[in-house]
């Protein structure tokens, strides 16, 4: 029994193992209607900041979009849930122990030269994080020295996430939070970034091609592009919808729609067709019972991906982000 719970939980990263209903409720128990008051006057402050330096527009041009305005809604409902390690985000706080190494690694592969620095073994590397929900991801690469830009479509989840960055004043320069879009950071960002990282995400949207289409845009000749997402198999089905949502009641039911799962071939296929060549795909296990993932041969729940843009030119030249690394050197 305790096998088959284990792979269950496989496919529950970047999704929540309890009820909507009791987020929302143990949000409220812990908040008095007064504090409520005065973290919303907070957040909104820090939201105005931001949105202020933002080098993107707030007169986007009408564009297509991937985004599904109901898993918007989902994820808005419990944004307060973030960085509470044992809640409804344990898997995803979990899987930074095998996905922050991917990206570091994978980084410093393609470079292939030793970091001059082996406590920020990812200086000088730019990352944009899509769908960065509270900062998970982002906080940790910028400790290795990273500058990452987090998007997110959600308004709740970027509010929490400038928040908790301004607890760790060390990395507070090195990470920029935007209510935004792929199709959005296009307007001024293509081919800017050395990484995309697509962490749970890709199956929450409604276009794959159109979506990876946009991530490959944004990334430099020579940079990568960094999936982890879930399969398109019967097993995924069974086990991430049918027995996490409705039998097992692990999941609130809706959480996962299967039909925007995508498989490994078809997402490598959609890469190579923008350029990108894949160079790893990983099967993840997730065992719930030691919240430890692992790394496996197979791929017919969690997967991820590592692809590097084809650089044509090899000139050594890149156009300069629009962002900037407001951290003060060291």
């Amino acid at each position: 029994m305790a096998s088959v719970m284990s792979v269950c939980r496989r496919c529950l990263v970047g999704s929540l193992r309890k009820g909507l209903a009791n987020a929302i409720k143990n949000t409220a128990n812990r908040l008095n209607h007064s504090e409520w008051k005065n973290i919303n006057a907070v957040l909104i402050t820090k939201t105005e900041i931001y949105r202020n330096s933002s080098t993107i527009s707030s007169e986007r041009p009408v564009v297509k979009t991937t985004i599904d305005e109901e898993e918007l809604r989902k994820f808005a409902l419990l944004s307060q849930q973030w960085w509470d390690e044992q809640g409804e985000f344990e898997a995803l706080h979990a899987l930074n122990q095998i996905r922050i190494p991917f990206v570091r690694d994978g980084l410093l592969n393609q470079r292939g030269i030793p970091p001059l620095d082996i406590t920020q073994p990812l200086a000088g590397f730019s990352v944009l994080d899509v769908g960065s929900g509270g900062g998970l991801l982002a906080e940790p690469l910028a400790r290795l020295g990273a500058f990452v830009v987090g998007i997110d479509a959600v308004e709740e989840n970027i509010k929490i996430a400038q928040i908790h960055l301004q607890q760790d004043h060390k990395i507070a320069g090195k990470v920029k939070y935007i209510e935004a879009t792929v199709e959005d950071m296009l307007v001024t960002e293509e081919e800017n970034f050395d990484a995309v990282v697509v962490s749970e995400v890709a199956e929450h949207v409604t276009d794959h091609a159109h979506f990876i289409e946009c991530c490959c845009r944004l990334v430099k000749p020579g940079g990568s592009v960094f999936i982890t997402t879930l399969n398109k198999t019967q097993a995924s089905y069974f086990l991430g919808v049918l027995m996490a949502e409705r039998v097992l009641h692990l999941l609130p039911a809706g959480t996962h729609d299967w039909n925007k799962f995508i498989p490994p071939e078809d997402l490598q296929y959609l890469l190579d067709k923008n350029g990108c060549v894949t160079r790893l795909v990983h099967g993840m296990c997730y065992n719930f019972l030691a919240k430890k993932w692992s790394w496996i041969q197979n791929t017919s729940i969690n997967y991820a991906v590592h692809a590097v843009k084809i650089d044509s030119t090899k000139s050594g030249t890149t156009s300069e982000s629009k962002f900037k690394n407001d951290s003060s050197s060291t």
